[in-house]
C-alpha cells in the first residue's frame, strides 16, 4: 500500500519539540487521527526509543499539535495539543503544552493562517481547544517573516533566540474550559490519602490541572536533577500514586488506576521548596539569592528536564493567591511575580490575581518563551499500519 505523505512542520517551542499539522490534513475521525499520530511519533515502542518515528523518546519531545482556523470571533486559530505516550498506545488530549504554545503563533503566521505586520510585533489570538482557554502570543516580525534569531536566553535551550511573550488569559478554572472552580475541592490545601500516609497538597486548575506538594513529602530537597529522581523506581511509583490520588480528588478520573492508565498528561505533579543553591543540568551555578522558590515537575511519569509551560502558569497562579502550599512559603505573603529554579536553570513568571466577593480569580498569567521552525515538508507513515 506504500506510505502516506502528510504535510507537517517540526518545531521547537520553549523547551519542547513537536510535529505540527494543519487540521485539514488529518483524518476527521478522532480514532483514525490518533492511530495516525501515534504512528507518526513511533509509539507505542516497547524499547522506549521511538526509533521508527518522529518522537524524541522523552515527554518533552513526544508531542503533536493540530492547528486550524478558529471558529471563534475572538481568536485567530484553534490549537489542539496531544501528549504521546512513548511505550503505550495512548495519545492524551486532556491538557495544554505551555512550551509548544510559543510555536503556535509563528506556525500560524508562516503558514498563512494569520495576517501579520512586516515589522514589529504580530498579535496572534489562540484558542487552546484542549482546555478551552484564550492565549495571546506576541511574535516578533522582520521583513515580513517571523523573527527567530535574537538574544533572549531560555534555560533548557542551548542557543539564544527571539523572545515571544505569552499571555494566558483567565487561566484558572475548570478542565472543560467553560466552568468549574480554580480549586476543584473548594480548598487551597488538601490532604490526599495514599499508601504510606496522608499527603498535603494544593490542587489547582490553572494552565493545566496541577498538584503541588512539598519536596520533603518525597524525601527530596528541591534541588534534584533528572538523574537523581528518574533513576529511583520507588520514588517515581510514590509520585505517581500521589498524582493519581490527586486526579481522583479533582474529579478528573474515577479511580487512581484509571488516572495511571489513561490520563497520563494531566494533572501534573510538582514539588516545591525554599531557595537553595544548586548546579543546573548544564553546570550553571544557581544561587539561592537569585530565586524565590525551587520547583520541579513530573511529566508523563519522569521528572521534566526543565519546567512545563503550564506548570509555570500554575505555579504563578498558586503563588499569587493566599494560603496555597506555594504562597505560604513566601515570608511577605502572595506575590504576583517570581523567579524560580528548575533543573535546567531559572524562569520568571507572573500572574495577576484579584479577589471579588470573597473569591479569588486570576485575570492572566504571563511568561516568555522562544520558538524555531526546525524542519518542514512531509511526514511518511506506512498506510498498512494506521
Amino acid at each position: 500500500m506504500g506510505q502516506l505523505r502528510i504535510p507537517a512542520v517540526y518545531m521547537r517551542g520553549g523547551t519542547s519539540k513537536g510535529v505540527f499539522f494543519h487540521g485539514r490534513d488529518l483524518p476527521q475521525d478522532p480514532a483514525a487521527r490518533d492511530r495516525l499520530l501515534l504512528r507518526v511519533t513511533g509509539s507505542p515502542d516497547p524499547y522506549g526509543k521511538q526509533i521508527d518515528g518522529m518522537g524524541g523518546a522523552t515527554s518533552s519531545t513526544s508531542k503533536v499539535v493540530v492547528i486550524s482556523p478558529s471558529q471563534r470571533a475572538d481568536c485567530d486559530v484553534d490549537y489542539l495539543f496531544g501528549a504521546v505516550a512513548i511505550d503505550k498506545p495512548v495519545l492524551d488530549w486532556s491538557g495544554n503544552c505551555g512550551n509548544l504554545t510559543s510555536a503556535v503563533g509563528p506556525f500560524a503566521i508562516s503558514e498563512g493562517l494569520v495576517d501579520a505586520p512586516r515589522e514589529g510585533l504580530a498579535t496572534v489570538r489562540i484558542w487552546q481547544a484542549n482546555i478551552g482557554k484564550r492565549i495571546v502570543a506576541h511574535v516578533p516580525m522582520r521583513g515580513g517573516e517571523v523573527l527567530e534569531e535574537g538574544s533572549f536566553e531560555l534555560d533548557g535551550v542551548t542557543f539564544p533566540a527571539a523572545e515571544i511573550a505569552l499571555e494566558f488569559l483567565a487561566p484558572g478554572g475548570g478542565d472543560d474550559g467553560e466552568s468549574g472552580p480554580m480549586f476543584p475541592t473548594g480548598r487551597r490545601i488538601d490532604r490526599l490519602d495514599v499508601a504510606g500516609g496522608t499527603v498535603e497538597a494544593t490542587l489547582i486548575n490553572a494552565g493545566n490541572p496541577t498538584i503541588f506538594i512539598d519536596a520533603a513529602t518525597l524525601g527530596l530537597s528541591g534541588t534534584e536533577l533528572q538523574a537523581r529522581v528518574n533513576g529511583d523506581a520507588a520514588l517515581l511509583q510514590r509520585a505517581e500514586a500521589i498524582r493519581a490520588a490527586g486526579a481522583v480528588a479533582m474529579g478528573l478520573a474515577a479511580t487512581a488506576q484509571e488516572a495511571s492508565a489513561l490520563r497520563l498528561h494531566t494533572p501534573k505533579l510538582a514539588f516545591v521548596a525554599d531557595p537553595a543553591p544548586y548546579s543546573a543540568s548544564s553546570g550553571k551555578a544557581i544561587a539561592a539569592a537569585d530565586i524565590d522558590l525551587l520547583a520541579r515537575i513530573f511529566s508523563m511519569g519522569p521528572l521534566h528536564h526543565a519546567m512545563t509551560g503550564t506548570g509555570a502558569v500554575a505555579l504563578a497562579v498558586a503563588a499569587a493567591i493566599p494560603q496555597t502550599l506555594v504562597s505560604r512559603r513566601f515570608p511577605g505573603g502572595p506575590r504576583n511575580r517570581l523567579r524560580f529554579g528548575h533543573p535546567s536553570g531559572t524562569l520568571a513568571v507572573g500572574a495577576e490575581a484579584v479577589q471579588v466577593g470573597g473569591e479569588w480569580s486570576v485575570t492572566k498569567a504571563v511568561m516568555s518563551r522562544s520558538a524555531r521552525r526546525l524542519m518542514e515538508g512531509f511526514v511518511r507513515v506506512p498506510a498498512s499500519q494506521v
